[in-house]
């Protein structure tokens, strides 16, 4: 840990803090606002509380290199003690046997004194191995008090870490008095050093720290003692929230508690250093939670004075649940009124949300940092905003029977019987980069499926999702239920929002396949239904026409290169090369300005040949594809097993037998014959939209609408039946029928 952070670190331990530091102090007083600014801190408080380094004997040590003078001295003195009872015991009985033996209570200062010694020699031993040295400065809150004193010590910190020493700081134990009572906290200029909490906040503040890390043994400050049902973590703390919790008991050792760390983190705050409580003691777990906290990722309670104008994205995500639960209850009539309605404001406000758009996209060129496949996704016109209206009338009409579908009914045993109905997944989580048009298609899709949506679009597409939202809570609101879709615009990272797993059922993302691949890496609890990557072929058989080989290549590349079913991949039969159609397919690739590489074996064939490809499995997404030689169908279908993303994949050719082979045989999502890739789409397909394609094995798979959606639940309707009832000494048998199936009929 020492060797990954460059910057300014001090470590507390109980009643010890040691600096290291290899940057300056702030420039200014103001503590960071947001987790995102933490990566910024260059000087850093980390205090380990008693908890944590402490074994449940409170005798021992969990961590052998991290603990205090009067733990370690407990621990000596208690040995020390237990010998000499022994001896004393053996000398007295005449037998070399220990019998049952009690310590006395020992007094902390005692203890100190004895462990300062033992704990500054394993201090040296553990920096010596990073060829550091290391130097001792002991404390007491007089020291703090008195402004002369407060200045040498300041001067004397300054010096050690110039010179690349790591001063190690005790409060002085071994003569420090008891606290005094109601002296703590009395303003930004005096804090009482009675616990290792207010001892961090005050050199926090003097030695000017952009940041506090408290650790100890929970996860960080819940809204109710922690344990108790109804107990929430508190991800951001704000001045003035204090009255709004409960604190629950200290910790078994140390005299601090959450209440002395809550407060003294005010303190440092108001002083102008951040704080962060999180959890410690569990290593496997928390063993990278310093520099997770240092990244900006959501671990434990962040303090912050700024508090936002809008909900958290917690909160949010328990307004959509509460809301999506009444969106289910509602009829399917109304969910397809909301819908429509939908789909009729995209076109009365189709000025206003081009403006928003254009608004976007100035911002965009300027920045320059979009490529122009990203700019068509970002950019919407008339035309799309009609196809997406077209595309939500679909979503309704398919809704009228989706949710509470009877899927299968089984007579079980007389007056016992069982059905499979279709229900909502839950809260679904949508994360799509510069793609405005997705907003409206998924928040239709969770409407007509009875889902609640939380939707996490790129910042390139801001203005436009604003009005996109705003007018999709307008349709809601004509059936009350306006909260069942929110739009995270917080600066939340999506690796914290895949934290959330007790929240979100179901995470769909929608965006390049790095995006796909961070959102599946760090949703470790929650599923992820997509695919990584489009890498789409399209092969041209020994027996293809011309005039369908030339118009399937060119739409499958050319009608949209940025999207995920565009060709990436030209697979020729060898019959094909030094033929007409061959050169008629190179012209027309030409004629589109398509950058083409070639493939090991088709550079092979030629004297002068294109760049040859850098790898085989590549999305393009731009006018550029690879072009490759295969010896049969049989070996296009291996190239495309070896290579492929099981997206889709499409062979042109007149013979039906080798057709039919071909999609049999490929192991794809979407398999197509004579067929442009372009196909592989929701709206294409009459699922009126998509949320996005998924090349998993279970659950959806192909363009995922309406139906992928949804899950099951089993419901059995019995009269007094027990399990007892079908044992051997019972009176019933199990008959197991299948029933006809029957749809509810529903009402207004």
């Amino acid at each position: 840990f020492l060797a990954a952070l460059s910057l300014t670190l001090y470590i507390i331990t109980p009643n010890c803090v040691f600096f290291l530091t290899v940057g300056l102090a702030r420039a200014n007083s103001n503590s960071f606002t947001h987790r995102g600014e933490l990566r910024k801190a260059k000087r850093i408080v980390v205090k380990l509380g008693s908890a944590v380094v402490t074994r449940g004997d409170e005798c021992g040590l969990a961590l052998v290199y991290s603990f205090g003078a009067v733990a370690f001295g407990k621990q000596r003195l208690r040995h020390e003690i237990l010998l000499s009872q022994s001896v004393r015991q053996a000398l007295h009985s005449g037998q070399n046997q220990i019998k049952d033996m009690s310590v006395p209570v020992l007094e902390a200062r005692a203890c100190a004194a004895a462990g300062q010694s033992g704990l500054m020699a394993l201090y040296e031993a553990m920096f010596t191995q990073y060829s550091t040295c290391t130097a001792q400065v002991l404390v007491t809150n007089l020291d703090f008090h008195d402004d002369q004193k407060r200045r040498n010590l300041n001067s004397t910190l300054q010096e050690l870490l110039r010179m690349n020493i790591v001063p190690i700081i005790n409060t002085n134990d071994a003569v420090v008095p008891p606290p005094e009572p109601n002296s703590d906290l009395q303003g930004v200029n005096v804090i009482s050093i009675k616990d290792n909490d207010s001892l961090a906040a005050r050199l926090a503040v003097e030695m000017k720290a952009d940041l506090l890390i408290a650790l100890s043994d929970v996860e960080g400050l819940y809204d109710s003692p922690p344990g108790t049902d109804d107990a929430k973590l508190i991800d951001i703390f704000y001045p003035g929230d204090q009255l709004s919790i409960t604190y629950g008991t200290k910790s078994r050792v140390g005299i601090g508690g959450m209440e002395a760390k809550v407060k003294a983190a005010l303190w440092a705050l108001q002083g102008g250093t951040s704080v962060v409580i999180a959890n410690g003691t569990h290593p496997k777990v928390t063993g990278h939670v310093i520099t997770d906290i240092v990244e900006g990722k959501k671990v434990g309670t962040f303090f912050s004075e700024v508090k936002p104008a809008g909900p958290t994205v917690e909160q949010q995500t328990e307004m959509a649940r509460n809301s999506g639960r009444t969106l289910a209850a509602l009829h399917p009539e109304q969910r397809g009124e909301i819908i429509c309605h939908l789909a009729n404001l995209l076109v009365e406000k189709k000025e206003e949300i081009l403006a928003a758009n254009k608004m976007d996209m100035d911002l965009a060129v300027n920045a320059g940092q979009l490529s122009s496949a990203l700019l068509n996704r970002l950019s919407l016109s008339p035309a799309k905003l009609n196809s997406l209206a077209i595309g939500l009338r679909q979503i309704a009409l398919a809704s009228q029977d989706s949710v509470g579908r009877v899927l299968r009914r089984t007579r079980v045993a007389h007056n016992l019987e069982l059905e499979q109905i279709t229900v909502p997944i839950g809260v679904l989580l949508v994360i799509f980069e510069a793609r405005p048009d997705c907003l409206p298609q998924v928040s239709a899709l969770a409407i007509a499926s009875g889902n609640a949506l939380l939707a996490k679009g790129g910042k390139e597409a801001a203005n436009t999702n604003r009005i996109l939202h705003e007018l999709t809570q307008e349709a809601l609101d004509i059936h009350w239920v306006k909260e069942a879709v929110q739009l995270v615009s917080t600066r939340e990272e999506v690796e914290d929002l895949c934290r959330l797993d007790e929240m979100i059922d179901l995470i769909i993302p929608r965006g390049s396949s790095q995006l796909v691949k961070n959102i599946q890496s760090a949703a470790k609890g929650i599923p992820v239904l997509g695919h990584s990557e489009g890498i789409c072929h399209v092969y041209i058989d020994s027996e293809a026409a011309i005039d369908k080989v030339i118009k399937i290549v060119r739409d499958s590349k050319c009608d949209y290169p940025a999207a995920c079913n565009a060709m990436e991949t030209l697979l020729v039969h060898r019959d094909i090369l030094k033929t007409p159609l061959f050169d008629q397919i190179i012209d027309m690739l030409r004629t589109e300005q398509v950058k083409i590489h070639a493939g090991p074996r088709f550079a092979s064939n030629l004297t002068f040949s294109p760049s040859e490809v850098k790898s085989l499995r590549t999305e393009y997404g731009d006018l550029e594809c690879c072009i490759e030689v295969v010896d049969s169908m049989q070996e296009a279908i291996d190239h495309i097993h070896r290579y492929g993303s099981s997206h889709t994949d499409v062979i042109v050719t007149e013979n039906e037998d080798t057709a039919e082979r071909f999609l049999q045989q490929l192991d794809s999502a979407c398999v197509f014959w004579n067929v442009s890739s372009r196909f592989a789409d929701g709206y294409r397909f009459g699922l009126g939209a998509e949320v996005g394609i998924s090349t998993a094995r279970i659950h959806a798979r192909g363009p995922v609408g309406l139906e992928g959606l949804l899950t099951t639940k089993w419901v059995l309707r019995g009269d007094g039946h027990t399990a007892a009832d079908f044992s051997e000494q019972g009176t019933m048998e199990y008959l197991h029928e299948n029933l006809p199936v029957t749809q509810p009929q529903t009402s207004n």
